[in-house]
């Protein structure tokens, strides 16, 4: 489960309504949600929040090093609470679902000296690909877009 409301407590941040509903509707393991799909779900908790406020409380989130921002083939930006936990992601490539994964070995190790060209590799972002179960059964019925 994400701690992102514990961590924002910890920092001190600013904890007010529109902010608090923000951050409760990104708690989860696997919540990678649109700004759009934050601020409707923000929305059924908190009606008089504003788009302009989700927006702008996922950009601080963000800033703060506290979300992640997940973009996938060109797909809208997702938000990822999961920020102080290693992980990758699984991707599907028809609906866009994203999923936590924790691969075991280490993605940094795996890069051959050779193929570094000089390059002091921080970090590696690996996006596992391929269809979600949903997706996977569509495709493999008859007549099925």
């Amino acid at each position: 489960m994400s701690d992102l409301l514990d961590r924002l407590r910890a920092r001190g941040w600013r904890m007010t309504s529109q902010r608090r509903v923000v951050a409760e509707v990104l708690e989860g393991d696997h919540v990678h949600l649109t700004a759009e799909e934050v601020h409707a779900r923000a929305a059924e908790r908190l009606p008089e929040i504003s788009r302009a406020t989700a927006y702008n409380t996922l950009r601080e989130l963000v800033s703060l090093g506290e979300v992640i921002e997940v973009t996938t083939n060109g797909r809208a930006k997702r938000y990822d609470p999961n920020a102080h936990r290693p992980h990758q992601h699984l991707a599907c490539d028809d609906c866009g679902t994203i999923r936590d994964v924790h691969p075991t070995g280490d993605p940094l190790a795996e890069l051959a000296e050779t193929e570094r060209f000089g390059f002091t590799v921080a970090k590696a972002e690996v996006t596992y690909r391929g269809l979600c179960p949903s997706c996977a059964d569509r495709a493999e019925q008859p007549g099925t877009p």
